[in-house]
């Protein structure tokens, strides 16, 4: 009851904060420039610049958009490698980012991320289930949002994923420091570095989150280089794949030979985009008549 009630405040204060904006659709689903924000352009498509709770914020709507309205959540680093995205936009996928930096994944970034959420399925109207996409630290907020909100999320690619804060930006092993990161860690999860370094909750470690996310048929995509020296799988993604499937997730990695850290995605982001299709049945539902909105 008392999740439920705190679900109801966050659906409430979405509304409320919607109810300042506007975004009208013509026939077709293409997004029309009569709501608050800097509307631009980017690689070709439509983008609106904005604020969301003293946050940036963007959304960039395809051509036409997609039966059901289907979308990508970039977690961060907006533009970075943006092959996927753009890939996913000729497809009639919205790609939807707030920037909740320094917020490390924290419950603080949560509790922002289903506000968001909230928001972008009010406003927007787009598909009850997200498709995810971290990159290095996104790996933090994709699925600790994920790992409480399961039936909301129907895939989650994450690129050299940061899956435990001790490795970076912690450094207390084989991954890289970075003391102004690590800070963020500590100040937005409210942890002193002793309870940061017994933390059970990190992703790798969170069994409940992944197989939640299992039960629900999430699919996850790993893309990651076997040489990274910044965020290493053995202490990230190795035992975060062991742990999903385990559980029963429905996990697959594709491994860059030699690659450190960077660069992130691939040349060619064809395989992500299959995997994104596979688990998200948004297009194939609207058509149906099955729609999740």
């Amino acid at each position: 009851m008392k999740q439920f009630a705190i679900y109801s405040l966050m659906m409430a204060t979405a509304l409320a904060f919607a109810s300042s904006f506007a975004v009208a659709q013509d026939d077709a689903g293409a997004a029309q420039t009569d709501w608050p924000g800097q509307v631009g352009e980017w690689h070709g498509f439509e983008l609106h610049d904005f604020k969301f709770d003293g946050r940036d914020a963007k959304v960039v709507f395809p051509k036409k958009q997609a039966p059901g309205n289907p979308w990508i959540w970039r977690a961060r680093f907006f533009g970075h490698e943006p092959q996927f995205d753009l890939a996913m936009l000729e497809r009639g996928y919205v790609v939807a980012y707030v920037d909740s930096a320094p917020l490390m994944g924290s419950p603080k970034s949560v509790a922002l991320w289903q506000k968001f959420y909230l928001w972008l399925r009010s406003e927007l109207k787009l598909s009850k289930t997200a498709n995810l996409e971290g990159m290095s630290r996104g790996g933090l907020y994709t699925t600790n949002w994920a790992f409480q909100f399961p039936d909301e999320v129907a895939s989650i690619y994450i690129d050299n994923p940061v899956l435990d804060f001790k490795s970076w930006p912690g450094g207390f092993n084989k991954g890289a420091r970075s003391d102004s990161d690590w800070a963020d860690v500590l100040r937005s999860y409210e942890l002193t570095e002793e309870q940061a370094l017994e933390y059970k909750l990190n992703p790798k470690d969170n069994k409940d989150g992944c197989q939640k996310l299992a039960e629900h048929g999430v699919g996850i995509l790993l893309v990651c280089g076997d040489a990274d020296r910044v965020v290493p799988g053995d202490e990230n993604w190795k035992p975060f794949k062991a742990l999903y499937e385990s559980c029963g997730g429905k996990i697959e990695l594709i491994l860059k030979p030699g690659q450190d850290h960077h660069p992130h995605s691939l040349p060619d982001p064809a395989p992500i985009v299959a995997f994104v299709q596979k688990f998200d049945k948004t297009i194939e539902n609207a058509q149906k008549g099955d729609s999740q909105n």
